[in-house]
C-alpha cells in the first residue's frame, strides 16, 4: 500500500503519493511521466493486479445466475488499475528504457505471467463463462455483445481452461518461461541494436557518405569516448547511409555483417539458444493445446485460418520476386563493371549498387529528393492526407502537456464535427534505450465510461535520420513510407469506437490493412505538391523530378519482396514443426530452408532469427506473413479510391472509415473489408503494386 498524502483530492478522497492511484489532472488526462518513479510502477503493477484478482473473486462468488451482464461484461470492464499503470508503463519500456526499466520488466514477468494464468485458467469463472456461451442463441444481444461472449469463451478455451489440472499446471511453467525467455531476446536486441558499433579511423574510408551523416558518425564517437573517428550503430538512420552510399566496400561489409549478425555474436547478448528455447516451448505447448504445431494454433483465430493458406500466398509471389530479385542484380553486375570492378556483388552491394542502377534507368538522384522531404513538412503532409480524406485537423499543444520525452510533439486530433477525436504523441529519433524500427503503441486506449467515450491517446514510435546541425532532419523515400505506415496505425486507434474492451483488436493479419493503405497516399503528385518543398528554399518539387519518384517507385521490389518473403518463411517454417529438433540451431534451419527454395546468394532475409523481434519476441509469432496478407487487402483497397478517378473520393473515404477504421474487432475481417469493398480482395492489385 502507497503512504497516503495528507492532502485530499476533490473527490473526498486522500491523495496518494503514488501519482498511478490517483485521477491524472493534466490536460486529457495525460500521465505525470516526470512523477512517476521505478517503485510507483512496481507498487501500481501489484496492486493492479490484488484489485483485479478481488473483482473475478466477486465475479466468482456471486450468487445471482450467470449473465452476460454479471459474468461477462464485469469479467470485460475489470483491471482498469492494472491497465492504467501498464498502459502507462509499457510505452515507456519500449521507447525510453532504462536499466532499472529493465529490471522491473524482469521482475514483473513470471508475476504477470501467473496473473494471466489465474484468471484464464480459472474454472469456476470459466464455468459461468461457458453457462452464458451456452445459451447465446437465446440471449437479446448486440452484433457486437454476441462478439465480446464469443471472444470472451474462445479466449479462455485458447488459454487452456478445458485442461485437466495436470495440464493446466504444465501451460503456466511454459507460459513464464516463454514470457522470461521472449522478453530477455527483445532486451538482448535492442542492446545489440544500440551498442554495436562499426568504427572508421579516417575521412577516406567515408567517402560518398553525405555530410550529414559524417557529422553524425562523429558525434556518436565523441559521446562514446572516440573523439577524432567516426562510429555507426545498428539503427537505420546510422547503418543504413553507408550501405547505400559509401564507396568503402569494405566498411560497407563490416556494417553489413554487424547489422545481420545482432543477437548472433557468441556474446552475452547471444540470442541463438534462447530462439530454439522458444520454438521448442511453443511446439510444446501447441501439442499441450492438441494441435500439431504452433503455427495451426496461432492461425486459428487469424484470418489465413492454416499454415497451408499462407504458404500459398507467400509462394504464390515468391516466384516472380526472385525473378525480378536476379533482373536487378544483373544490373547491379552492369554497374560494377562500370565501376572498373570485377567481383560478384555480395549482400554488402547490394543497397550501393542499386542506387546507381536506379540513377541510370531513372536518373533519380536520392540526396537531391531528400532535400524536398524534410521531417516537419512530412509530417505535415501526413497530416493533410488524413484531413482531406476524414476531416481530422490537428493542433499542437506539445507545451501544454507533460512529456514523456523531449523530442516528442503532442497534437490534439479534432474530428470534422470539430469534437476532440484523440491525443496523438509524435516521437520520431532514435536515442538509447529505445527499440529499433517504428511501431505505434499508446498511453490509453479508446473506451467508454459511464457513457461518455474517453478520449485515445496514441503514440508513433519512429527511428528517423536526427536532426542535422541546422536543426533539419532530411527524409529518404522509406523514411516517408514509415511516416505515413505507422500514422495509418495511428488513424485506426483514433478512430476506434468500440463499447467493450474485448472487441478492442483486430486479426493480427488484418492490422497491418490502416497501416498499408496510408502509404499509397505519400507520393501520390498531388500529394508531394503540398509537404514535399526544398528545406533551403521552399521550392515545391518539381513535376519531372515527381515524375521520376513515380516512375522508379516499383525499381528494387524484387529484393524488397524478397528479403520480406524469406523472413515470413523462415518464420512459418519454425513454426510448422511438430517436433524441435536436437540442437537446433536457427541460424542454419533458416539457412538450409531458404536456399533449398533458390533464394539469391546476395539477399537475406529482412531479419534473421537471432534479431526477428517480429516473430521470438512475441506479437507476430507465425505471423510476419501478415504484412503480405494485408497487402493483398491494402492494394485492392487503395484501387477503390483510384478506380473513381479521385484519390480522396469522400464516398469511399467514409465507407473505410465505417467499415474497417471504426469499428474495432467488432466483425471478422474479411466482413469487415467485403462490406467496405462489395467483394473479397484480388490479389492482382499487390502484383501491380510491385511491379511483379
Amino acid at each position: 500500500m502507497a503512504a497516503m498524502a495528507v492532502a485530499a483530492c476533490g473527490c473526498g478522497q486522500q491523495k496518494s503519493d503514488n501519482p498511478l492511484f490517483n485521477e491524472f489532472d493534466a490536460l486529457h488526462g495525460i500521465a505525470p511521466f516526470s512523477e512517476i518513479t521505478i517503485d510507483h510502477y512496481r507498487e501500481g503493477m501489484l496492486r493492479g493486479m490484488e484489485e483485479q484478482k478481488a473483482e473475478i473473486e466477486a465475479i466468482v462468488n456471486n450468487p445471482e445466475p450467470p449473465t452476460f451482464e454479471n459474468t461477462i461484461v464485469a469479467l470485460d470492464q475489470c483491471g482498469k488499475l492494472l491497465s492504467k499503470v501498464r498502459g502507462t508503463f509499457s510505452p515507456l519500456a519500449n521507447s525510453n528504457s532504462t536499466e532499472e526499466i529493465r529490471a522491473l520488466q524482469k521482475e514483473m514477468s513470471p508475476i504477470s505471467s501467473a496473473h494471466s494464468d489465474d484468471i484464464n485458467l480459472n474454472p469456476e469463472l470459466f464455468a459461468r463463462v461457458k453457462a452464458v456461451y451456452d445459451i447465446r442463441g437465446a440471449l437479446d444481444l448486440t452484433p457486437e455483445q454476441r462478439k465480446v461472449l464469443d471472444n470472451t469463451y474462445k479466449r479462455f478455451v485458447r488459454s487452456g481452461a478445458e485442461l485437466n489440472d495436470e495440464q493446466k499446471a504444465k501451460l503456466r511453467e511454459l507460459n513464464q518461461e516463454l514470457s522470461m525467455l521472449q522478453l530477455t531476446f527483445s532486451q538482448n536486441l535492442r542492446h545489440e541494436t544500440n551498442n554495436t558499433f562499426v568504427v572508421a579511423n579516417s575521412l577516406e574510408e567515408l567517402k560518398g557518405l553525405p555530410q550529414e551523416n559524417i557529422d553524425a558518425a562523429a558525434k556518436m564517437a565523441a559521446e562514446n569516448g572516440q573523439e577524432g573517428k567516426w562510429m555507426f550503430n545498428m539503427q537505420r538512420p546510422s547503418c543504413n547511409p553507408v550501405l547505400q552510399y559509401c564507396e568503402n566496400r569494405e566498411l560497407r561489409e563490416k556494417v553489413y555483417k554487424a547489422y545481420y549478425n545482432r543477437g548472433n555474436q557468441d556474446n552475452e547478448y547471444d540470442n541463438k539458444a534462447i530462439s530454439a528455447k522458444i520454438v521448442a516451448l511453443r511446439i510444446e505447448k501447441a501439442k499441450l493445446m492438441g494441435y500439431n504445431n504452433y503455427a495451426e494454433m496461432a492461425l486459428e483465430d487469424r484470418m489465413a485460418k492454416t499454415p497451408d493458406a499462407v504458404y500459398e500466398l507467400l509462394e504464390s509471389v515468391w516466384v516472380p520476386a526472385v525473378k525480378k530479385a536476379k533482373e536487378e542484380i544483373d544490373d547491379i553486375r552492369k554497374e560494377i563493371r562500370k565501376d572498373g570492378k570485377s567481383f560478384e556483388p555480395e549482400g554488402w552491394d547490394f543497397m550501393y549498387y542499386q542506387d546507381k542502377a536506379k540513377q541510370a534507368k531513372y536518373a533519380v538522384d536520392e540526396q537531391e529528393i531528400r532535400s524536398y522531404l524534410e521531417i516537419n513538412n512530412v509530417i505535415q503532409g501526413v497530416f493533410h492526407v488524413a484531413n482531406k480524406l476524414y476531416g481530422l485537423t490537428f493542433k499542437e499543444i506539445t507545451s501544454e502537456v507533460p512529456s514523456y520525452e523531449p523530442t516528442a510533439k503532442a497534437y490534439e486530433v479534432i474530428d470534422r464535427d470539430g469534437k476532440l477525436l484523440a491525443i496523438f504523441y509524435s516521437d520520431n529519433y532514435p536515442r538509447d534505450g529505445k527499440g529499433a524500427g517504428a511501431w505505434c503503441t499508446s498511453f490509453r486506449q479508446q473506451r467508454y465510461e459511464n457513457g461518455k467515450r474517453v478520449i485515445p491517446i496514441v503514440v508513433n514510435c519512429c527511428n528517423m535520420p536526427t536532426p542535422n546541425s541546422e536543426g533539419l532532419a532530411l527524409l529518404n523515400i522509406d523514411n516517408v513510407r514509415t511516416i505515413f505506415h505507422e500514422f495509418g496505425h495511428a488513424l485506426h486507434s483514433f478512430m476506434r469506437d468500440v463499447n467493450y474492451n474485448s472487441v478492442g483488436g483486430v486479426e493480427r493479419d488484418f492490422v497491418e490493412l490502416p497501416s498499408q493503405i496510408n502509404e499509397h497516399w505519400a507520393f501520390e503528385p498531388e500529394v508531394l505538391a503540398v509537404y514535399a518543398k526544398h528545406y533551403k528554399t521552399g521550392e515545391i518539387m518539381p513535376m519531372e523530378l515527381v515524375e521520376k519518384i513515380v516512375e522508379s517507385s516499383k525499381y528494387g521490389q524484387g529484393f524488397a519482396t524478397v528479403e520480406y518473403i524469406a523472413a515470413s518463411l523462415s518464420d512459418m517454417d519454425l513454426h510448422v514443426l511438430t517436433e524441435a529438433p536436437a540442437a537446433l540451431n536457427v541460424m542454419e534451419f533458416e539457412a538450409e530452408k531458404l536456399a533449398a527454395r533458390g533464394i539469391p546468394s546476395q539477399i537475406l532475409p529482412r531479419y534473421r532469427m537471432t534479431n526477428f523481434s517480429h516473430t521470438m519476441g512475441g506479437g507476430y509469432s507465425a505471423g510476419y506473413y501478415s504484412y503480405m496478407w494485408a497487402e493483398v487487402l491494402d492494394a485492392d483497397a487503395f484501387e477503390a479510391f483510384s478506380e473513381t478517378g479521385d484519390i480522396f473520393n469522400q464516398e469511399v473515404a467514409e465507407k473505410f472509415r465505417k467499415y474497417v477504421l471504426t469499428p474495432g474487432g467488432i466483425s471478422d475481417g474479411m466482413v469487415m473489408y467485403k462490406a467496405f469493398r462489395g467483394r473479397e480482395p484480388q490479389i492482382d492489385a499487390l502484383l501491380r503494386a510491385r511491379g511483379l
